[in-house]
């Protein structure tokens, strides 16, 4: 059973030195699946984000938190930073909704992870969605940023143009695990097998944007750490320290 609440309710209740060519055209969407190992209604949502994936036009990670370990198994892929970031954008949209599996299109609009159509229906419209949880004028912003990214040497050059005079963003770069194969041995999926897509290992941050053009470096070290395979690059904007619209993405090849 979908695993659901509202903010106000208890979350009890709930060195290589070489990287992937780069993915080549700009996404038109950006899928973020929050999922757990204890949560029964999650195996579709990794099934349906594995399948996402394999679109080359849309950037789909998953983020496993934190908040369904007392159930008897504890997420050997979760970060409790993934469960902060969740409740995080339920807090900028202002409908305080948190549940696994969930889906966030384009840091703007959310839906069950396993609904296709409506994940599907939300990239169609930048974010918005059919019915909306945030302002269509703010959300059709999305995705309008063009993000260049270029390797020398096993050193990413990050650049982004120049925007509006009163755009502002922080970017981002996180590191990716393309597959994971777990075994789950206690908990509502017991002996279950549950394979898990562009797994999200670490989230860096790279600098701010004010809307002036600007290029970042990024090491190896930091892009590819060791035990992951490629990275997500994101310009997102800061909702009163929260996370919001996504503006550009872009992404190693093979993600």
């Amino acid at each position: 059973m979908t695993k659901r609440f509202a903010l106000s309710s208890s979350l009890a209740c709930l060195m290589a030195i070489s990287f992937p060519a780069l993915a080549g055209n700009a996404p038109r969407g950006v899928v973020e699946l929050f999922t757990s190992q204890g949560c029964s209604s999650c195996p579709p949502a990794d099934a349906l984000l594995r399948e996402l994936a394999k679109d080359t036009s849309i950037v789909a990670i998953s983020l496993p938190v934190t908040y369904w370990d007392y159930l008897g198994w504890k997420d050997t892929l979760a970060e409790k930073a993934f469960s902060k970031r969740q409740r995080g954008y339920a807090e900028a949209r202002g409908d305080g909704q948190i549940y696994t599996p969930q889906a966030v299109i384009n840091g703007s609009r959310h839906a069950l992870g396993s609904d296709r159509k409506s994940i599907e229906a939300a990239i169609a419209n930048n974010g918005a969605g059919e019915k909306g949880n945030l302002d269509k004028s703010l959300a059709k912003t999305a995705l309008t940023v063009p993000l260049d990214v270029s390797d020398t040497a096993g050193t990413l050059k990050v650049s982004v143009p120049r925007g509006q005079p009163d755009q502002t963003a922080t970017l981002w770069v996180l590191a990716i695990s393309r597959s994971h194969s777990v075994a789950i041995g206690r908990g509502e999926n017991t002996g279950r097998n549950v394979v898990y897509t562009n797994v999200v290992r670490r989230i860096t941050k790279l600098g701010d944007w004010s809307g002036a053009a600007m290029t970042v470096n990024v090491s190896p070290e930091v892009a590819k750490p060791p035990g992951t395979d490629g990275f997500v690059i994101l310009l997102q904007t800061v909702d009163n320290g929260r996370p919001s619209v996504i503006l550009g993405a872009a992404k190693s090849d093979g993600l």
